[in-house]
């Protein structure tokens, strides 16, 4: 190769670039609202730059944490700048994985700036003849060009060679520094010679050769140049000679600073595609990740590693705002974990006895196996295996197919055999179980009378502990995040709508290979996964002792089911389909018209046009909100908006109860709900097909409802309910000599306080004084600010401010507990729950207050509401052990918020509530006793 065609070495300004496209760009965010704009104008840049030089080496260099050099020559260095924004630091470490995804170096080098790694960099090429690229929007960058170095600013398309430099500042690059030195520089606080601007200074260097040394040895000829204030500027000079050749040191860039890398370490960049595809997932940078699926993500055409090879365990760990974090050093790498790419290539189908017995071999072998159904319905109570996937290691996987009956599927072996054979190996303690949403699995294999023992490996627990306010914990989205692999969806092998076929149905050609890719993608996740949740805190912890062996419990309560009253919930239908029909009659009287309830747009006419209503908030496209929220705070001042949210209540409760639960019952009557442990961010469990966590407790409607949830005969429901855990917790965390006095006497916790913030005698504490403190209590918790305590209880902002401060002075541990879990979450970006369950709060450096403010108040409520779901938790645990080490005639049918329900026999009952409230009551170890409310009834509603 001729020196000619030596591709030159580009240097990069992180630095610069961050902040240029920080402020440059529209404030770009994800859904949940993390800025992510400066990101992707860095990352552009860095693409168009790769594409320009594509066979050059390259670094991105960033400026390292703490003080440099010149902080040590001049303290006020800088001092000038403001604060970084909060919303520009957030996208910092981001970046920094985005670059090393990209395959770059990336250089954070301690004591010296961006600007004097690069020069040092420069200055080796230009020794070994080397072209440099500096890309940069610096103009201090301009002192380094020369004949081998040319500036290039991808932002402006500016390009600067020496000839470039002099056209520009009207100066040639070598007095670039004395430039600086005399005029100083507002941004970096480099004092340069006051009076002294950019003409001063340019006519100076012009009119006298050899810079600054040459104009301090000729002060006397600067009266003669030809600019406005030459006679008086020798005085000025001579008085701030010492500033000015401060100002030169300042300005010079060093260029022999002992770096950790040579230009011989600057290789052309080698993407990590997988990486890539984590981070645009995360990032939700979604046309980059169609680039990437499809091949035409420009910057990774050359010498991209293969997809999932040492992909997300290599890259950091996801953090608070589920960005990536970590300190800047290079050396700090998570574990590095070697996979092999994700083909087919060891993927297996078995259809013989020969290749299953040398499968089950193998498995019995093992400390540990991975599984995977593939079945007719995702109905636990009625899915059927149609095969089952198994894998040991990353990279091979087997299916058995047992169930597929399409015309021209071929013979595979029989299910019950299959299943028999491998019923010890489920049922092997001595054998860990691998899988993605085992509860899943448990409850199929249930019904086929196989147990399942061992050690449980969920993968999605795992990445739920990780980061609880991550939007999704599925295997398709999880393999792109962490393995920066697109899976095979089910509806690429299904397909979709009212065709969709059921899994016995896909042709095997197609089956296997999706089936063997969800036990590899599996496999892999949980190498990746299991080593982070070890290293994250408590997170093991809370991992192995909450939720894993929940599982086993809830696949239990759900099997168990609740019995329905379905001919009561029809009555009550055909009542809720009266009283709906009489909201419409009056809305229709109200609005002076008929129109549609459900038609956002007629009700906005109506409301906001009609009856000149205030408009309190609008939709994304403009038009007056007609939202829940809104709606509700009309309702409080304005009759229609009232019979409109009564209206939607009343058809939900039709809609989603009433109507719904009698369809849901299987052939004992009894309805089987859906518990799901990772899907809310503080760690309380949620429900589906039915919700039973959305039943009204205080109306007389929701009680109707509860009603219809009722006992065998001979058996009886068992209600045992946490009172007021909450504020329990808060006493607890914040040491409030006040409320642990109060839980210590056993007060009325609302009572009390209302004494203490209305100064009444506890036994003169008026209803209205005890509702008004009770809104006090739980609104403070929720972090509930004046105007919002003054409108729930219809006072003015000015006399909520009132008792807010009133309450605080009575109860200062609990403000000095809002102020620290405020600053903790600030400097930490989550918070944690008594037994160590990580919360993580995206927003609670949002630079807009809105956002920012929301946050404060999630992370004052996190603690609380995510300890009260760890305990109840652990009392599930618990009790669930206890049921089956004394054989209770007894089942665990429902769990509801702070609720346990059971159905126990009758003449059992009475020890029972003696039995569980013990276990519940025993289940967190606070500095304030946990109190239990248990009473029994023929119905969910008599219980309480």
């Amino acid at each position: 190769m001729t020196a000619q065609a030596v591709p030159p070495i580009v240097l990069v300004d992180g630095s610069a670039y961050l902040y240029r496209a920080f402020h440059a760009l529209p404030p770009l965010t994800t859904s949940d609202n993390r800025p992510t704009g400066a990101i992707r104008g860095v990352v552009s840049m860095l693409r168009s730059l790769i594409n320009s030089w594509p066979d050059s080496p390259m670094a991105v260099v960033f400026d390292a944490k703490g003080k440099t050099f010149r902080d040590e020559l001049f303290d006020q260095y800088k001092a000038h700048r403001p604060p970084m924004p909060d919303d520009l630091r957030a996208q910092i470490e981001p970046l920094h994985a985005c670059v090393r995804a990209l395959g770059l170096p990336l250089l954070c080098v301690e004591g010296v700036e961006a600007d004097d790694v690069i020069g040092t960099l420069a200055d080796q090429a230009r020794d070994e003849g080397r072209q440099v690229i500096i890309s940069t929007g610096d103009k201090d960058m301009a002192q380094l060009v020369n004949s081998h170095v040319t500036l290039v600013n991808t932002m402006t398309n500016e390009t600067l060679d020496i000839d470039g430099v002099t056209e520009k500042f009207g100066l040639p690059p070598e007095r670039i520094i004395d430039f600086l030195a005399l005029m100083g520089d507002s941004v970096d606080n480099i004092p340069g010679v006051p009076g002294v601007g950019k003409k001063t200074a340019l006519a100076l260097l012009t009119g006298i050769e050899g810079g600054l040394d040459a104009i301090y040895q000729n002060l006397e000829a600067v009266t003669a140049l030809s600019f406005r204030g030459a006679k008086s500027m020798p005085k000025k000079l001579a008085e701030h000679r010492e500033q000015a050749f401060l100002s030169y040191q300042l300005a010079t860039i060093k260029t022999d600073c002992q770096l950790p890398v040579s230009l011989c370490d600057l290789t052309l960049p080698a993407p990590d595609i997988g990486a890539l595809h984590q981070l645009f997932a995360d990032l939700e940078f979604k046309g980059w990740l169609k680039e990437l699926d499809n091949g035409t993500f420009s910057s990774v055409s050359r010498t991209a590693q293969t997809t999932s090879t040492a992909v997300a365990a290599q890259a950091p760990s996801t953090g608070p705002q589920g960005a990536l974090f970590g300190d800047d050093d290079e050396n700090d790498q998570a574990e590095s974990v070697e996979l092999p790419p994700i083909t087919q290539d060891q993927y297996q189908t078995v259809l013989t006895p020969e290749a299953f017995e040398a499968w089950v071999a193998r498995l019995e072998q093992a400390e540990r196996f991975c599984f995977d159904l593939e079945t007719t319905s995702l109905n636990y109570m009625e899915a059927e295996i149609v095969g089952i996937g198994l894998g040991l290691a990353p990279g091979e996987a087997a299916y058995v197919p047992v169930a597929h009956d399409y015309i021209g599927a071929p013979d595979q072996l029989d299910r019950r055999q299959v299943l028999a054979r491998l019923k010890p190996l489920f049922e092997n303690a001595a054998i860990a179980k691998l899988g993605h949403n085992l509860k899943y699995d448990i409850e199929v294999l249930a019904r086929y009378e196989i147990g399942v023992s061992g050690t449980l490996l969920d993968t999605m627990l795992m990445s739920y502990v990780l980061n609880s306010t991550a939007n999704r914990h599925d295997m398709d989205s999880l393999a792109l995040a962490h393995l920066g692999h697109t899976t095979t969806s089910f509806e690429d092998v299904a397909g979709k709508g009212v065709k969709q076929l059921t899994f016995n149905q896909v042709a095997l050609e197609e089956a296997a290979p999706y089936a063997c890719e969800d036990i590899d993608v599996t496999l892999r996740l949980y190498d990746v996964l299991a080593p982070r949740v070890a290293r994250e805190g408590r997170l093991e912890e809370v991992l192995d002792t909450l939720e894993t062996p929940l599982i086993r419990v809830l696949a239990q309560m759900e099997r168990n089911g609740v019995k329905i009253d379905a001919a009561a919930l029809d009555a009550q239908s055909a009542s809720l389909a009266a009283e709906i029909q009489q909201c419409e009659q009056d809305a229709y009287a109200l609005a002076g018209r008929e129109f549609n309830l459900g038609s956002p747009k007629q009700l906005g006419e109506i409301l906001f046009e009609e009856q000149k209503i205030p408009v309190l908030k609008k939709t994304p496209k403009g038009a007056p909100s007609t939202a829940e929220a809104v709606l509700e705070e009309l309702a409080l001042d304005y009759p229609l908006p009232k019979v409109i949210m009564k209206h939607r209540g009343l058809s939900k409760l039709k809609s989603t109860y009433t109507d719904k639960l009698p369809q849901l019952v299987d052939h004992q009557q009894r309805v089987h709900t859906s518990y799901h442990q990772a899907v809310t961010a503080t760690g309380r469990l949620s429900s589906s097909d039915p919700n039973l966590q959305n039943i009204p407790v205080r109306t007389e409607l929701g009680r109707q409802i509860r009603k219809a949830f009722v006992a065998r005969d001979g058996y009886r429901i068992v209600a045992a309910d946490y009172s007021q855990i909450e504020l329990r917790i808060m006493a607890h965390l914040s040491g409030d000599k006040g409320l642990l006095d109060a839980f210590a006497h056993d007060q009325d916790i609302h009572s009390a306080t209302a004494a203490e913030v209305f100064g009444v005698p506890l036994g003169e504490v008026t209803g209205e004084q005890r509702r008004s403190a009770k809104a006090i209590n739980f609104g403070l918790i929720y972090g509930m600010s004046a105007w919002g305590l003054a409108r729930q209880l219809r006072i003015e902002r000015s006399q909520a401010q009132v008792y807010i401060e009133r309450y605080f002075d009575r109860y200062p541990g609990v403000a000095r507990f809002m102020d620290d879990i405020r600053r903790q979450a600030a400097e930490q970006g989550y918070v944690e729950t008594v037994f160590g369950r990580r919360l993580y709060v995206p927003d609670i450096n949002a630079r807009q207050h809105n956002r920012r403010q929301a946050a404060e108040r999630t992370a004052i409520n996190a603690p609380m509401q995510g300890t009260a779901a760890d305990i109840i938790k652990r009392a599930m645990i618990d009790v669930d052990r206890w049921l089956r080490d004394t054989h209770q005639d007894a089942l665990m049918v429902m769990q509801v918020h702070d609720e346990l329900v059971f159905e126990v026999r009758d003449e059992q009952v009475d020890n029972f509530i003696v039995e569980v409230r013990k276990r519940m009551e025993a289940a967190g170890d606070l500095d304030v006793a946990l109190v239990v409310d248990a009473r029994a009834g023929r119905d969910w509603d008599e219980a309480h």
